[in-house]
């Protein structure tokens, strides 16, 4: 594999963010993936939401399981915590590290072979527990890496670059989500950076567990007459329903309240989510209006996207188990060694 030095001069009137760090500074590796795929402009979206936050790097956890999604993360957030796990098992080091330290952001970054394949029962298990973090598939229907074959979420009829058709019903992971808890579910295209950009803002900022399912073509596999993940089909056959725009608490908020145009929704961290319905009747906190939704466009061949479904009330793990404010790893002997005498009582308690 060759690897490409990113040059280190770079405009000197950047713009700066409230920490004084430039969009370079979010910047990781030069890419390694193929001219023109989906996943790079998912890390330049990331990259670009997380300089406009002023999200710290060093308070940053980036997580991936395997494949060409999961490589992704070397290039962004090039100063942040990184863990790279096995195929299909990112959410049991993402659970296990956010036990740790509830203090950092988590970014997960999955694909729809290891999230909807081989990881399928830890993707549903993370939702049902629901981890603060952001998690992002990069779903473009295919295995890359192995040469192009169907993934799970590739549509029924759809066909391979060869012209064979795929035989099975897709999984559709944002219709899963929002039924097993998800409080946050968005679904979008690589291509549309207006959109992607707030939907990751907003997901970074959510307390409880955002997914993001990014439609992002496979130029070498899956960008075909005949593809439903291609560009030119999603381009073609998008509809958004509801879009996004986060507001920081330092700007103000003036809204046209036009009836089914803007609705503002608070956000735990005094920031406000900004939704602009194009569908005068669709309401994005109701679940079974989202999953409703989800299956008519499906059958009409018609990709949804934008803010899916928003739980504006969302708790995440930690207040479930009502585990204590500080982070477990930064606890000492003391917290942790409870004494023989309250082990005695924990213990009878099970009896």
């Amino acid at each position: 594999m060759t690897f490409v030095a990113k040059p280190k001069a770079h405009h000197p009137k950047l713009p700066r963010n409230e920490l004084g760090l430039t969009r370079r500074d979010y910047e990781g590796a030069v890419s390694t993936l193929c001219a023109g795929c989906g996943h790079d402009s998912v890390s330049a979206a990331i990259i670009q939401a997380c300089h406009e936050l002023s999200v710290p790097a060093h308070r940053v956890a980036k997580l991936s399981g395997i494949g060409c999604s999961s490589k992704t993360p070397t290039y962004f957030l090039g100063k942040s915590h990184g863990f790279n796990s096995v195929h299909g098992r990112m959410p049991s080091v993402a659970t296990g590290a956010n036990m740790a330290n509830r203090e950092l952001y988590y970014i997960g970054i999955s694909g729809d072979g290891d999230s909807a394949s081989i990881g399928l029962g830890q993707f549903a298990h993370i939702v049902r527990r629901r981890i603060n973090m952001t998690y992002v598939v990069d779903n473009n229907g295919t295995y890359g890496l192995t040469k192009g074959q169907f993934s799970a979420t590739n549509d029924k009829g759809s066909t391979s670059k060869k012209g064979v058709p795929n035989l099975y019903e897709p999984i559709d992971l944002a219709m899963m989500a929002i039924q097993i808890g998800a409080t946050f579910v968005a679904r979008s295209f690589s291509g549309d950076k207006e959109q992607l950009v707030p939907l990751l803002k907003a997901a970074l900022k959510h307390e409880g567990f955002a997914f993001l399912d990014v439609i992002s073509p496979c130029v070498a596999f899956n960008n075909h007459d005949g593809s439903t993940k291609s560009y030119e089909y999603v381009r073609g056959h998008s509809s958004a329903m509801a879009l996004a725009d986060l507001i920081p608490t330092r700007d103000a908020i003036e809204v046209d309240y036009a009836p089914g145009a803007a609705e503002d929704v608070a956000m735990p961290d005094g920031s406000t989510l900004r939704l602009r319905k194009l569908r005068e009747d669709y309401d994005p906190r109701s679940r079974v209006t989202a999953m409703d939704t989800l299956m008519r466009m499906n059958e009409k061949g018609e990709i949804v996207t934008g803010l899916l479904f928003l739980d504006d009330n969302p708790s995440d793990c930690h207040e479930i188990l009502a585990t204590v404010d500080e982070p477990l790893a930064s606890l000492g002997e003391a917290e942790l060694c409870p004494g023989s005498e309250r082990l005695e009582t924990i213990n009878a308690a099970f009896r």
